[in-house]
């Protein structure tokens, strides 16, 4: 019996040795583990502060760029039926008649004029937002209709070629002033020419399209801020 009972205390003994050397290497891995956690939500922190940093630097570079537009177009926007968007940093022309004509994409001479005054000027503001600036895009917006189809495919078709053609249009007169020459390098690495057709309608508070005002052109800055954050998270 002393020597089974003896045996039986040995083997005890060992088991009890075995499990311990595991509990120790269970705790260990569990500091790893809570190392490793402790590491990677650190890593999250500081990467969650780049990109708060980008987003603070990205309201401030859209806000000045925003009052200085305000400040230099104020006076001209009521007689251009103009308005600039804080929120997208738009400039919207409004007045579809004196843009172009019904159908076409030939600038009004009306337009030509405020063109004249308008993109020296703008450019001179967006001079000083280079560094924010990824690209400036001219986008020609029409209405849902289109005269002569009730057919909405080939209404939007229509309206898609006739969109594109005057944001080209566009482009192409302010590109040629003489008061932009040294511009026209960064114009072309930077500006584009957008027809949306009818596919951003602007609303009535019932919901309805209102045809006059969805025909417009804007002139609309993009802000790098956007890449900065996918350069972040890609790191």
């Amino acid at each position: 019996m002393e020597r089974i009972l003896g045996k039986s205390t040995t083997v005890t003994k060992q088991d009890n040795e075995h499990w311990i050397s595991m509990s120790d290497l269970m705790a260990g891995l569990m500091m790893v583990f809570l190392f490793i956690s402790v590491a990677y939500m650190h890593y999250v922190q500081v990467e969650k502060n780049k990109i708060k940093e980008v987003a603070v630097a990205y309201q401030n570079a859209q806000t000045e760029l925003y009052n200085a537009l305000e400040s230099e177009f104020a006076k001209d926007l009521p007689n251009w039926d103009a308005e600039i968007d804080k929120q997208t940093l738009e400039f919207r022309f409004k007045s579809p008649d004196v843009l172009f004509k019904t159908g076409s994409s030939d600038l009004q001479l009306g337009f030509k004029s405020t063109l004249d005054s308008f993109f020296p000027r703008y450019l001179a503001v967006l001079d000083q937002f280079k560094d924010h600036i990824t690209e400036v895009r001219i986008e020609g917006h029409t209405s849902s209709d289109w005269t002569g189809t009730s057919n909405p495919d080939v209404a939007y078709f229509n309206n898609m070629e006739l969109s594109q053609g005057r944001t080209r249009t566009v482009l192409e007169y302010v590109y040629e002033m003489d008061d932009i020459v040294t511009q026209r390098p960064w114009i072309k690495a930077h500006f584009s020419a957008v027809g949306y057709s009818s596919s951003h309608p602007v609303m009535t508070e019932k919901g309805r399209e209102d045809p006059q005002r969805s025909r417009r052109v804007t002139f609309k800055v993009l802000t790098n801020a956007e890449l900065q954050i996918r350069r972040i998270i890609q790191e």
